[in-house]
């Protein structure tokens, strides 16, 4: 299966593992309860998925890489204990607590999360002396002589034989007490994922071309050569520092994180003559309706793979505008609620204007700072999600700073300026939805001056719909040529179905 629908099942699994029944114990007992092993080829995003479910479960995650362990920092280091057994004193070999159990706990105490995921990696590329602790801790749940707390859901990682020579067999004993399952590359699935974090949408466009370059792994006389979705998620950050920074990506520096010698040369000149296409084209004054004739003569003369190019450039740039409409939608959203309780009928009685006013908006700051604190600490705050608290953060201080500057504190006064704040950014939120919506319309306006009714308005069409901000900006805005054209797209697409069909019957 791909990556997506791991994660899905895994958060079943989760879901079913933690859930109680009337008794309060876990539905599922503890010993019934079989760890996870995901197999599948490194960089596909097996211990990524791991932070994002922990996140939107709202449960702990401790993650090791097992092969980093010794099988001492595993199961602990031996100490002599006296014990008394029949009236007689003996010496007994004990077990110092596991760094890794002892790391579950930490993490308990430090976040008050008592349920979570302990997620190893590589776990099948462990050394020969440790061997035997994994079988141990797969079939039994412990380190040594320390269980796992309940509530901690087993989760482990590896890579098929093909790609590591150090990979290590389960026997069929091991085998029959986890839940397996292989995990392939889908281009599909991750561009979607890629679409979302904002992968650089050169390597996006390159991608939807060269689907085989997205993940191959080849052992060769001269060694290993391999690009991974890890390797292009990596070189797409690294692009967009050295662009801010004016720095070269040339082959040597592509071939640093695709260390595969004709992909990395493939994607260095595809990216040379994409922003060569940038600027040829002038996307952003497309975007802002300048539509020059030659241009639009042009690219109807290009190799398609030079349109595709364009349309790519076009695409990239709207969801880049589509992106930040949502991030400011979210925003809003969460003022909204914030706002919402400085409303002064809200206030409770006998409570004071100056308590009920500034010193409220001040306590609902500091509850945003021990919120995002809180979540960082426990791992449950995305990028993304930080950046907005970090924005509400900005805002809230803001307001906080101009109040006490005009020495404002009564609820009523306080409620005013806090309504001010709040439409100022739904005026911005307002207007830059509609810069994005001109955008669009311009958009169209060009291609149907290059292309008219082609293959091209379809492709263009079809990136739209699958977009993941775009889908979401169009379920909020209306374009008429969207729906015009993507009507025309769904018709053409059953003719051809029902054309197919009838074929296959002999029609």
């Amino acid at each position: 299966m791909n990556i997506k629908r791991a994660k899905e099942e895994i958060k079943n699994t989760i879901e079913a593992y933690l859930m109680r029944d009337e008794y309060g114990a876990y539905a599922i007992p503890v010993i019934r309860q079989r760890p996870v092993l995901l197999i599948g080829p490194p960089g596909i995003g097996k211990t990524q998925i791991m932070e994002q479910i922990s996140q939107e479960c709202r449960i702990g995650l401790v993650a090791y890489t097992i092969t980093h362990h010794t099988r001492q920092s595993a199961i602990g280091l031996p100490y002599i204990q006296e014990k008394v057994y029949d009236g007689v004193r003996r010496s007994v070999t004990e077990y110092t607590m596991s760094e890794i159990v002892a790391s579950i706990y930490d993490k308990i105490e430090m976040t008050g999360l008592r349920e979570g995921i302990l997620f190893i990696d590589e776990i099948n590329c462990v050394s020969e002396t440790l061997a035997p602790t994994m079988l141990q801790f797969l079939q039994a749940k412990t380190f040594g002589n320390h269980k796992i707390p309940e509530g901690w859901i087993i989760v482990a990682a590896g890579n098929p034989p093909e790609y590591n020579k150090s990979v290590r067999d389960f026997d069929v004993v091991t085998l029959d007490r986890i839940k397996m399952i292989q995990v392939e590359a889908d281009f599909p699935v991750w561009k979607e994922y890629a679409e979302s974090v904002q992968i650089h949408p050169a390597i996006i466009a390159y991608l939807n071309v060269k689907q085989e370059n997205f993940c191959q792994i080849e052992t060769t006389v001269d060694g290993k050569r391999f690009a991974t979705p890890r390797g292009w998620e990596d070189l797409s950050r690294l692009i967009e520092t050295y662009e801010k920074l004016g720095k070269p990506v040339d082959r040597e520096v592509v071939y640093q994180y695709i260390q595969h010698p004709r992909i990395a040369k493939d994607f260095a000149n595809y990216l040379e003559l994409y922003y060569k296409y940038e600027n040829d084209y002038k996307v952003d004054e497309i975007l802002s309706g300048i539509i020059q004739e030659s241009v639009c003569n042009k690219l109807a003369r290009a190799p398609f793979d030079e349109r595709l190019s364009v349309m790519s450039l076009l695409l990239a740039k709207l969801n880049s505008g589509f992106g930040q409409v949502v991030r400011m939608e979210e925003r809003l959203e969460r003022l909204q609620g914030l706002f919402g309780q400085m409303k002064p009928e809200g206030l409770s009685a006998g409570s004071s204007e100056a308590e009920s006013g500034l010193s409220r908006l001040e306590s609902l700051a500091a509850g945003v700072v021990a919120e995002r604190r809180y979540k960082l600490e426990a791992g449950l705050l995305s990028r993304q999600e930080d950046h907005l608290c970090q924005d509400i953060q900005r805002i809230l201080d803001r307001l906080t700073q101009h109040l006490k500057a005009e020495h404002i504190q009564e609820a009523r006064p306080v409620w005013e300026e806090v309504q001010k704040v709040f439409n100022k950014e739904n005026a911005s939120y307002e207007e830059y939805f509609e810069a994005c919506g001109v955008m669009l319309e311009h958009a169209f306006d060009f291609m149907e001056a290059a292309f008219g009714d082609s293959q091209e308005m379809v492709v263009f069409v079809t990136g739209l719909n699958t977009g993941f901000y775009s889908v979401r900006f169009l379920q909020e805005y209306s374009c008429q040529r969207y729906y015009q054209y993507n009507e025309k797209l769904l018709f053409d697409s059953q003719e051809k179905d029902i054309l197919n069909k009838m074929e296959s019957f002999g029609v």
